[in-house]
């Protein structure tokens, strides 16, 4: 079954300004854009009332509300308040925390679907962690895109205030805050 998530503002790439935002969890660079968030103005954009459908663990559309509904009749609506962008890496040392388990929890907390390789790799039980859960363990930094259809589905919303409200790690709903 696919998934609708849909909120105020879609972002394709977060500014350099955000925080934690500025790495990729995806691999692709961030010139790469869909087709279809062309259509709407600039590519790249921010989109208001954006969506992205996923099914299972990928990215299946990218558009506006309105069009992607018509569209996709069947699939189950997530309507977040704030806005909608890629997943992010978290740079530097995980939150502390009693358990690898929490740790990673932690990082998808904040929006995060990816860490660094240096960061995990002297903590076996850290980098199984993240393996379960399904957070990337990249070699490096880079920008973090949403590109359209075929792509991982690592999403994160955030309100006006920066709070992060859900984290979607290869198309699981892995963090709602209350």
């Amino acid at each position: 079954m696919e998934t609708l998530h849909v909120a105020d503002v879609l972002r394709y790439t977060w500014d350099e300004s955000d925080a934690d935002g500025r790495d990729e969890a995806d691999g692709h660079d961030g010139a790469e854009r869909h087709g279809e968030a062309e259509r709407h103005g600039e590519a790249g954009a921010p989109l208001t009332d954006g969506a992205v459908v996923v099914g299972r663990d990928r990215i299946v559309a990218v558009g506006t509300y309105e069009e992607l509904r018509v569209r996709f009749p069947a699939a189950r609506v997530r309507r977040w308040a704030g806005a909608l962008g890629p997943g992010r890496v978290h740079v530097g040392p995980l939150p502390d925390a009693p358990s690898p388990r929490e740790r990673i929890h932690a990082v998808l907390k904040r929006g995060a679907v990816a860490v660094l390789d240096a960061d995990v790799r002297e903590d076996p039980a850290l980098r199984a962690a993240a393996a379960r859960v399904g957070v990337l363990v990249l070699p490096a930094a880079g920008h973090p895109a949403i590109t359209g259809p075929g792509a991982r589905a690592d999403l994160a919303v955030f309100d006006a205030d920066g709070r992060c409200l859900a984290t979607v790690c290869a198309g699981r709903l892995v963090h709602r805050r209350a």
